[in-house]
């Protein structure tokens, strides 16, 4: 009777396991963009190149996934250098006093059309907001040539700079900023 209950037990934690799989954020492979209108009239878009955390992803039950993510402030990019140190800069997110944006999630739904809708707390500038994540169902891993299994997903929100004290040059930049992560996950072989 014991071993059969330690067996029940045994399959019970491995059909748990096999749903609940972390995930490593690719830094290679992902990159967190934006676009913001630029005095009414333009869109400029830009990215920031370091991104890195970790996503728990349970397919058979989405409510139980979890999202960490942590983005450098200073690795902006919008191909323009100096429009970059000032962003960097006091004016806007003061990278080296804020030196991460960070989103944390707290729960996970499903959504229309295979979306899945994570809510979660972004914190950027030293001001915390909850915020939602319109994201890609991930698909089916794929299996490199290493053997690591990869599973990808685009992830779109919106926001107000304002909201999180990004205020520089508020009649030159616009508002309402879009935000959309391309991102790659991996679970090393043997995982």
């Amino acid at each position: 009777m014991r071993s059969l209950l330690s067996a029940l037990i045994l399959t019970g934690c491995m059909a748990i396991c096999v749903h609940a799989q972390t995930w490593n954020i690719d830094p290679a492979h992902t990159n967190a963009q934006f676009s913001v209108r630029h005095m009414g009239i333009s869109t400029v878009r830009g990215s920031f190149t370091k991104v890195t955390g970790s996503v728990q992803y349970d397919a058979a039950d989405v409510a139980k996934t979890k999202v960490d993510a942590t983005i450098e402030t200073s690795s902006i990019d919008t191909r323009v250098e100096m429009r970059d140190n000032d962003l960097r800069g006091p004016n806007f997110f003061d990278a080296g006093k804020f030196p991460a944006i960070t989103f944390t999630s707290k729960r996970v739904a499903t959504g229309s059309a295979g979306k899945l809708m994570i809510t979660g707390d972004l914190t950027m500038h030293g001001v915390t907001k909850e915020v939602v994540l319109e994201a890609d169902a991930p698909g089916t891993p794929v299996k490199d040539p290493k053997g690591n299994l990869h599973i990808g997903t685009s992830a779109t929100t919106k926001i107000n700079r304002h909201d999180f004290g990004v205020n520089g040059a508020s009649t030159m930049v616009g508002d309402e900023v879009t935000i959309t992560i391309d991102m790659e996950l991996v679970q090393p072989a043997g995982k």
